[in-house]
């Protein structure tokens, strides 16, 4: 079954639609640090086939999903519709994936506006196969307690980290993590992956973590602690990066 692919966001819809028509606002959300992020968002929000809304409650993006903004008493209700899928299509097989994508992407836009509106994120990403099991499993994620209430854990990478549990899914975890940021907090998502036949056939997963004003020494500290933690688990996987 599909997640609910919405959130609402203690922001006005202006401040939302600021985040989704800007890129360097857009960066601070959509996926991670990467060499081709900013092409990324260029093509999916900013590419010849993107529709705005005229009264900017809407958007539909490449591909043909559509961003949708409701005013609500406590914010602006967020939703992701996706697109009728091709199954014809090269990307059909990677459809779930997407679907997984827009849902962390819309936390990590709920996260940024509510707790770094005017932040400027650093973050650290892998992926893993599935042979090695479950990363929620891995890393004693699967018991978090409720969306809103406060946790603290030492993780297996042997970082001790708290704060509070951001979402839960069918499938990702997202924590808020003291130690991810000078002040506040930084935001650690977990995601499990379906498999997909000849290129992912034992499923896998992917850890995001965003940080916020930390120094050369923190960030290569948490930077450390991952990449042990997945080279002595997925050996076969790429750094930490």
């Amino acid at each position: 079954m599909t997640n609910n692919l919405s959130v609402v966001i203690n922001s006005d819809a202006q401040q939302v639609w600021t985040m989704l028509r800007e890129p360097a606002r857009i960066a601070q959300w959509h996926g991670w640090n990467a060499d081709d992020q900013e092409a990324e968002i260029n093509e999916i929000y900013f590419g010849p086939n993107v529709v705005e809304g005229a009264d900017h409650t809407s958007l539909v993006v490449d591909g043909g999903d559509v961003f949708t903004l409701k005013p609500v008493p406590t914010g602006t209700e967020v939703s992701v519709t996706r697109a009728a899928i091709d199954h014809n299509s090269e990307w059909a097989a990677w459809d779930e994936d997407i679907t997984q994508g827009w849902l962390t992407f819309l936390h990590q836009l709920r996260f940024a506006l509510e707790r770094h509106p005017h932040g400027k994120r650093r973050t650290f990403f892998f992926s893993v196969p599935g042979t090695g099991g479950s990363a929620i499993e891995n890393l004693g994620l699967s018991d978090v307690p409720a969306p809103g209430d406060p946790y603290s854990l030492t993780l297996p990478t042997g970082e001790e980290i708290s704060g509070k549990v951001w979402f839960r899914s069918n499938h990702q975890v997202g924590l808020t993590v003291h130690n991810y940021a000078e002040h506040g907090e930084g935001l650690l998502i977990v995601a499990d992956q379906p498999a997909i036949a000849d290129v992912r056939p034992d499923g896998g997963s992917l850890a995001i973590v965003s940080t916020y004003d930390l120094g050369a020494h923190q960030l290569d500290a948490i930077r450390n602690y991952w990449d042990k933690w997945r080279a002595e688990n997925y050996p076969t996987s790429d750094p930490v990066h």
